[in-house]
């Protein structure tokens, strides 16, 4: 008899959770996080709509249909935006109609842990957040990018996706020339932008070398981004130790152009997760600052581990047996922690934003706090 138990508890751990129970779980999990992602996206949308509408009604020769078009392209973003509080929502209300209806509390009777079943939980939320990541986050930088300049052609008084005109632009690139063989570090103190023509105003150039000395610097009133080079008018010429030189048009080689120029003002959610690591390098390269596209593409890094973590905070908040009472309030915990998580990602972005904190740090912390407090829930409410 005791050899027959041994064997039946070593089947029972080896083979761990069935199939059919893991399926019917994760089935059910899968069906409130997206039904809950849905309606959370619709009322964004809405809301997105209804802005939308107010700020055409101040413009009168755009047309209506321009406000369903823009609305249209936002939703992938805010699919991406608000999948962690689908997950979330969505698995407190899955585990919390399984704990009504007993099928957990029969489950975990039968000898099956919380660890066991909520294995297929956990692998739909990593698996949804890791399509949101690879498969959805490249359509949604498409569309949104498509929806900031249909917004900034129709809706806006602005100069496009490079609103800084009459402000300061900084490029540093590499510099081959017989002349200094190192860098070249470009600043002009006004930025415009006319019929796809980059206008640049009060230009220095400082051509260093590979020791960092400055071996020239070009002063300019004027010049333009032309074909792969900067075109300068009335340009003169400084060496260290010596009087100015006057030159006349002067071009210097470039591997920047005016879209280069103008992704580099635009914001990340525009870029795909794929061409976010070589557009970084490219802005490192050429002197922009890339703290926002750093922190954004660990973001996107980021999304399926936080998405699993919501699963976790979801089932640690609402698998309490409902005779024990403090049900509501469980529940209530839950989403309190959801938003304070999301208060917490938020700050953590804003300081990673101001190069405060690393953006790794910034995108990882929240993620790897929440999931330590799911964890202690689960120990807590599993082992006591």
């Amino acid at each position: 008899m005791a050899a027959d138990r041994a064997r039946a508890l070593h089947r029972r751990w080896t083979t761990g959770v069935s199939v059919t129970l893991s399926l019917y779980i994760a089935r059910q999990f899968t069906l409130s996080v997206v039904a809950m992602i849905m309606a959370l996206t619709g009322l964004v949308s809405l809301f997105d709509f209804i802005d939308l509408l107010r700020r055409v009604a101040t413009k009168p020769n755009v047309p209506t249909r321009l406000v369903t078009e823009i609305a249209g392209l936002h939703v992938p973003y805010f699919i991406i935006m608000i999948l962690p509080f689908g997950v979330l929502l969505g698995g407190v209300v899955c585990f919390w109609r399984l704990t009504r209806s007993s099928e957990l509390i029969v489950a975990r009777a039968a000898g099956i842990s919380a660890w066991q079943f909520l294995a297929a939980p956990l692998a739909c939320a990593l698996l949804i957040g890791g399509l949101a990541t690879a498969g959805l986050s490249p359509l949604s930088s498409f569309m949104f990018r498509k929806a900031e300049l249909l917004d900034e052609t129709y809706l806006k008084t602005g100069g496009g996706p490079l609103a800084l005109n009459g402000g300061a632009l900084w490029t540093r690139q590499p510099d081959d020339t017989a002349e200094s063989r190192g860098v070249a570090i470009l600043h002009a103190r006004d930025v415009h932008l006319r019929d796809g023509v980059l206008n640049v105003t009060n230009i220095s150039i400082f051509r260093l070398d590979d020791h960092d000395h400055l071996v020239l610097r070009i002063e300019a009133p004027r010049g333009v981004l032309a074909h792969k080079h900067w075109q300068l008018e009335d340009a003169s010429t400084i060496r260290p130790d010596h009087l100015p030189v006057r030159i006349g048009d002067y071009a210097l080689p470039t591997n920047l152009t005016v879209a280069r120029v103008e992704e580099s003002f635009a914001s990340p959610e525009t870029l795909s997760i794929w061409t976010l690591p070589g557009f970084i390098r490219l802005l490192d390269r050429s002197g922009f600052s890339s703290i926002r596209h750093r922190l954004h593409f660990q973001t996107l890094l980021a999304l399926p581990i936080l998405t699993g973590t919501m699963a976790l905070v979801s089932a640690g908040f609402s698998m309490r047996p409902t005779r024990r009472g403090g049900v509501a309030r469980m529940l209530g915990s839950g989403i309190a922690t959801g938003f304070l998580l999301f208060t917490v990602s938020k700050v953590a972005a804003q300081f990673g934003d101001s190069g405060a904190l690393p953006p790794m740090l910034a995108a990882w912390a929240p993620t790897g706090a929440g999931l330590c407090l799911a964890i202690s829930l689960l120990l807590h409410l599993e082992d006591g």
